[in-house]
């Protein structure tokens, strides 16, 4: 029975440590994208499974001491490895299946300082068009051009402080074209997802737009637009 115990047990550490070396793996280079959310399968699968059978075992043998207190790390394990994927995968089906957000569907703003290092990114430098546009409008219809009575240098400033709050690497900043572009690295995986604002003035004040588009992937599973919320909710 011990030696079910420790199956079990491993399995669950097993699930969790393909959850957590998947990201890094990719995002060092060591495996392909495929590969990596091949990893991130399997965790959920040997996730549910550790999960399921360490809590049957718990119940059915009672095991007391160390196994009693590794069994239950087995199962918080197993939960973590299925809960994480999955809910990943709930939040992509949620959305809409595109990588490219911009408060301005019909003028967005373009990326010029970025492009060189986009020159090998699977997703092309150039707006997705008309049909993401569609599917962005019925998807995030409260991501629209930011308006203040400000000056356009004082929101060129207060856009700039805030984009560097959210760590973002800045690549360039041009206020007097009002101009600013920067890539954001997400944690897990180390995706790549590039940012640029555009500041013009108005007749009452300036306002402010800002495009935020994935260099691989076709789903940002909801990143970009999440990002462009977080930054003009502080502004």
């Amino acid at each position: 029975m011990q030696k079910i115990h420790t199956l079990l047990i491993a399995l669950g550490v097993i699930a969790l440590l393909l959850l957590a070396l998947s990201g890094p793996l990719y995002a060092n280079n060591i495996l392909e994208l495929g590969t990596a959310f091949t990893l991130l399968r399997w965790a959920a699968y040997l996730g549910a499974a550790a999960f399921v059978a360490n809590i049957i075992a718990y119940f059915i043998c009672r095991p007391t001491g160390l196994i009693a207190g590794l069994t239950g790390l087995a199962i918080v394990a197993g939960g973590i490895a299925f809960y994480m994927p999955y809910s990943q995968m709930r939040v992509a089906k949620s959305v809409p299946p595109i990588h490219d957000i911009s408060t301005d569907t019909q003028n967005p703003p373009e990326f010029i300082a970025v492009a060189p290092l986009r020159a090998d990114a699977p997703n092309p430098l150039e707006y997705a068009g008309k049909e993401t546009a569609e599917q962005q409008l019925r998807a995030y219809p409260d991501l629209t051009t930011y308006s203040t009575k400000e000056s356009p240098m004082n929101l060129f400033d207060a856009a700039l402080a805030r984009a560097q709050e959210m760590g973002w690497d800045i690549v360039d900043s041009n206020q007097a074209e009002g101009r600013i572009e920067a890539t954001d690295t997400t944690r897990w995986f180390g995706f790549k997802d590039d940012v640029v604002i555009r500041i013009r003035a108005t007749d009452s004040g300036s306002e402010l737009d800002i495009r935020s588009k994935s260099r691989v992937g076709r789903s940002d599973v909801g990143k970009n637009a999440a990002r462009i919320r977080e930054f003009l909710s502080e502004l």
